[in-house]
Formats: C-alpha cells, sequence, structure tokens
C-alpha cells in the first residue's frame, strides 16, 4: 500500500514540474535601453544594434588578455549555447563586447574564439573598434555594469554578468556569467528565458 501511495505521489509531482514547464511566462526584471552603435566583429564585419534587432541576444563584456572571469564565462556561455542547440532554438545572436579594444583586434577576437568548445560559430559576434573610454560609458549607460581600464596595468576590471536582450534592444534581464557561490551560473535558467522570449514575442 505504501509503495503504491507513494508512486502515486511521484506521479503527481512530475505531473506538477511539467505542468509548471509548460506554463512558465518570462518576466523581465530589467529595462536597459541599449544606446544606438555600430562596432566590428571578429570577421571585419560591421555589426550595428539595429542589424541585432529583430532577435534576442545574449550579450557579455570580456577580453582575450583577461586572466580571471573571462575564461569561465566563455566556457559558461558556449555551455548555454549548445542547451540550445539541443532544444532546437536558432533565432538568436551572443554578442561579446571587448573591454580592451587596444588590443582586441578583429584578427585576434578570431583566434580568441577558436579556444573554445562553441557548438556555433555564426551565431557569435565578437566586438571592437571603439576607443576605451567609448566602451567604459557604453557599458555603464546601456547595461548598467561596470568597466574600467587602469593605466600602465594589462587586467581591465569588469563585472562578469550575462544579459538578456530582447529583439528590440532593450535588456530584460541580467545573470551571473562566472561564479564560485553555490548554485554557480544558471545555465538552465538562461537557456530557458531565451527560448521563451523567442516564442512568447516571435511566435517561433
Amino acid at each position: 500500500m505504501k509503495k503504491k501511495l507513494l508512486g502515486v505521489v511521484m506521479m503527481l509531482c512530475v505531473a506538477s514540474i511539467l505542468g509548471a514547464c509548460s506554463n512558465y511566462k518570462f518576466k523581465p526584471t530589467t529595462s536597459y535601453e541599449i544606446e544606438d552603435f555600430e562596432f566590428t566583429n571578429q570577421n571585419g564585419e560591421a555589426v550595428s544594434l539595429e542589424s541585432l534587432k529583430g532577435k534576442p541576444w545574449l550579450a557579455m563584456f570580456v577580453f582575450t588578455n583577461c586572466n580571471t572571469v573571462c575564461f569561465p564565462m566563455m566556457n559558461n556561455m558556449a555551455e548555454i549555447q549548445q542547451k540550445l542547440v539541443d532544444k532546437g532554438v536558432e533565432d538568436y545572436n551572443i554578442v561579446a563586447f571587448s573591454v580592451d579594444p587596444a588590443n582586441d583586434t578583429p584578427e585576434v577576437l578570431a583566434e580568441y574564439l577558436k579556444r573554445y568548445s562553441v557548438p556555433d560559430e555564426s551565431k557569435w559576434q565578437l566586438l571592437t573598434g571603439y576607443d576605451q573610454t567609448y566602451i567604459e560609458q557604453f557599458g555603464r549607460k546601456s547595461f548598467n555594469t561596470f568597466i574600467k581600464a587602469v593605466e600602465g596595468e594589462e587586467q581591465v576590471t569588469h563585472m562578469n554578468t550575462f544579459n538578456l536582450v530582447d529583439e528590440t534592444g532593450i535588456v530584460v534581464k541580467t545573470y551571473t556569467g562566472a561564479s564560485e557561490a553555490e548554485g554557480g551560473v544558471p545555465i538552465d535558467t538562461i537557456a530557458i528565458d531565451l527560448q521563451t522570449l523567442i516564442e512568447e514575442r516571435l511566435g517561433k
């Protein structure tokens, strides 16, 4: 009798979880409007805010000489993309803004991307083509993120956040991109949020 009761309880729990997943609704937690831009990607191509509109995208700030958080951030983003590939999600982009544009040329960024096990490079836009002062103010104004280069030091201070940007160019949610804290980076949540945003707003 106890085994039967336990079986019923487990079935109800599974049904509850499945129901919750099917009824999941994306809820924005931020609303940062990204200022207009046009930069250069790792292939030497122009990428603008306008060209990214129409699809949601995941954004982050990294640099190729980083010896702290950038390596786990890049790996975590690649893992998120693998989740999206497994789900069959296609209508998105991944955008990485270099916080060290003087050193991160398109050629350097292209080589940098090759270091990682990225499931689909065509979705990635590693951007440069601006000066240090610009990227610091751009990060602050458009993403509410801190970026600071100190003269004489090779490492640029920046936050380790991932940003979910909707199809209109609004940052609608932020997440930790590299963390040693319990729970770590919410890789599954980010993938689900992006998929849900596509399904809800683009009807796909």
